[in-house]
């Protein structure tokens, strides 16, 4: 340290531990401003220069980038709520990345661990799916299936409930589901359809009610949820009534005998392959039942009821 308490780049590179480059770098873009200059033009660094470089050199160590180091260094009097906000913004980026390594891991394991036949195939299912994956292509899905006539808060809430929310730390078997998930909303249709469930002559009818039907379905599959997550057999009751009354509302009508029996044929003619497909995937991603995994519990109730011997026969 010279006479006037100030050090060169040279003596600071020193008492930090860092290279003179380094002292250089930060100097330029202003996160360590000189003190002064000697008579030859050369930069002077005070004590305060030491500690807002050890201060960086910490910041660094958290992998912070440049530009976000500089306004917490500015904000030296509110310095504990911007390195708060700073470190958990690097925590979701770090949770970003980790995610993305994980999945990359379980389907080099899938490649990995598959036949040999089967790799080209798995390889082009991969391939099309971003690492981590992205969501939005399913929400993009079920907002083209769904009813024009539903209202935007109704749309989101089933939008929510009907995509998966995805494994952080995915099972190869995880990978391919999602990939083959991927694969079905986003095929090319025969003849330009969705690809997804089409609507049902039941569906066009004239007076039919979307918004009655799916809030009443949103209830249905509540009340059936626990007894799909305990395996227990479907049977009619509060859940299946429920479901009944949905269908029948939309329709503007009660629920009877005849229309249960009518609904049954109904739930029949509009079962899609592509829909079945797209549930079962979705469950092997989830640890919960799916809505789907509701509605055929609910269409089995249907059909026992139905089947049921009528009492006194």
């Amino acid at each position: 340290m010279g006479p006037d308490g100030t050090w060169s780049i040279g003596e600071l590179a020193a008492q930090a531990g860092v290279t003179v480059k380094t002292v250089r770098f930060y100097s330029d873009r202003g996160l360590l401003p000189e003190t002064t200059r000697s008579a030859g033009g050369h930069r002077r660094y005070g004590p305060e220069a030491l500690e807002r470089l050890r201060l960086i050199r910490s910041l660094r160590t958290l992998d912070l980038p440049v530009p976000a180091i500089d306004p917490l260094l500015d904000r030296e009097d509110a310095l504990g709520d911007a390195l708060e906000d700073a470190i958990a913004r690097q925590l979701r980026e770090l949770g970003t990345q980790l995610a993305a390594l994980r999945w990359r891991e379980a389907a080099l394991r899938l490649l990995h661990d598959c036949p040999p036949e089967e790799r080209a195939d798995r390889l082009r299912l991969i391939g099309a799916v971003s690492v981590p994956p992205d969501t939005t292509v399913l929400a993009r899905y079920w907002r083209r299936i769904l009813p024009v006539r539903l209202p935007a808060c109704q749309v989101a809430r089933i939008v929510d409930a009907a995509v998966p929310d995805l494994p952080t730390d995915p099972a190869p078997a995880q990978v391919l589901a999602f990939a083959r998930l991927h694969a079905t909303v986003t095929a090319p249709c025969p003849g330009g359809s969705d690809g997804g469930r089409p609507p049902s002559a039941a569906e066009q009818a004239p007076g039919f009610r979307p918004a009655v039907l799916y809030d009443g379905l949103a209830e249905a599959y509540e009340l059936t949820a626990p007894a799909v997550g305990a395996g227990r057999s479907p049977q009619p009751g509060e859940a299946l009534d429920c479901f009944v009354a949905a269908h029948a509302g939309a329709h503007g009508t009660t629920d009877s005998p005849a229309f249960r029996r009518r609904l049954r044929r109904q739930l029949a003619d509009s079962a899609h392959p592509v829909m079945d497909r797209y549930w079962r995937l979705a469950g092997e991603l989830v640890p919960h039942p799916t809505l789907g995994a509701a509605h055929d519990w609910l269409r089995a109730a249907l059909d026992t009821h139905l089947e049921a011997p009528v009492a006194g026969r």
